[in-house]
């Protein structure tokens, strides 16, 4: 049975998995699935057509589920999906889709989201992301799995994250970051890879080092960067390297962070 404090108000529509917790003075719309074990600690308000994943942990003051900050939305239909064991801290914001953008915003499971962090409408988050306190992420941004998000950043609408990225605290980002890429400095600028990060995912020394020469051809070779990329994607037997290369050469609205750009 779950727990459902008396000052809460679940509307009636509303499904609550097994052994879900909401706390006082919670609001629980309509449209709302909670899976089993998540927990609404106070003052939390989970509105629209919004799913929580199972074990997912919600701190006081977060609004999930809202309808965006968006003049174009007009109230069509959209959705909010978050996954599982993610821990939303107090004051956090995640906006519903627009039709525009696909109608859905999608965070995935196991991230970490801290305290007045903003995950704006159709955004698409990966598994195990971490955006520190007060970032902002805006409208159609891609964070692709293991991204971290420094603190007071900001990330431009459109942008595309690659898996494994860095960004540092008190930054803003307006074109897209390559995979493993390090984007520090208020302007942000593609420092080098995230070597940290691939080091604790105990990615082998010869996958790295592959790595770094990429990203020295990219910084330092002859053509444009998407020439470099073509050039290096011929080349590389890495795994790593022809994750780089693919989301180069992909599709984007937005330009890329280049070394020593």
């Amino acid at each position: 049975m779950s727990q459902i404090h008396p000052s809460a108000v679940v509307e009636e529509g509303a499904k609550i998995g097994a052994d879900c917790i909401i706390g006082p003075f919670c609001l629980v719309g309509a449209e709302v699935v909670l899976g089993d074990r998540v927990e609404l600690k106070s003052h939390v308000v989970v509105t629209g057509d919004t799913e929580i994943g199972a074990d997912t942990i919600v701190f006081p003051f977060a609004v999930l589920g809202e309808v965006p900050q968006d003049l174009k939305f007009k109230g069509e239909k959209s959705r909010t999906v978050i996954g599982e064991r993610n821990r939303i801290r107090e004051h956090v914001t995640v906006n519903a889709g627009t039709e525009g953008g696909g109608g859905v915003t999608r965070i995935g499971d196991d991230g970490l989201f801290m305290a007045g962090c903003h995950i704006a409408h159709d955004a698409q988050i990966g598994d195990r992301v971490i955006v520190v306190n007060s970032a902002a992420v805006a409208g159609h941004c891609v964070l692709e799995d293991d991204v971290i998000i420094g603190g007071l950043s900001g990330i431009h609408q459109w942008v595309r994250i690659g898996r494994g990225a860095i960004i540092g605290a008190v930054t803003m980002v307006t074109n897209d970051v390559i995979p493993y890429g390090l984007v520090q400095a208020p302007r942000g600028e593609l420092d080098g890879l995230n070597l940290v990060g691939l080091k604790r995912r105990g990615v082998q020394r010869s996958d790295i080092t592959a790595l770094r020469a990429a990203f020295q051809m990219l910084a330092q070779g002859e053509g444009t960067f998407q020439e470099r990329a073509r050039r290096l994607g011929a080349e590389t037997e890495s795994a790593y390297v022809q994750e780089i290369v693919e989301f180069i050469t992909g599709e984007s609205d937005r330009s890329f962070l280049t070394p020593g750009g």
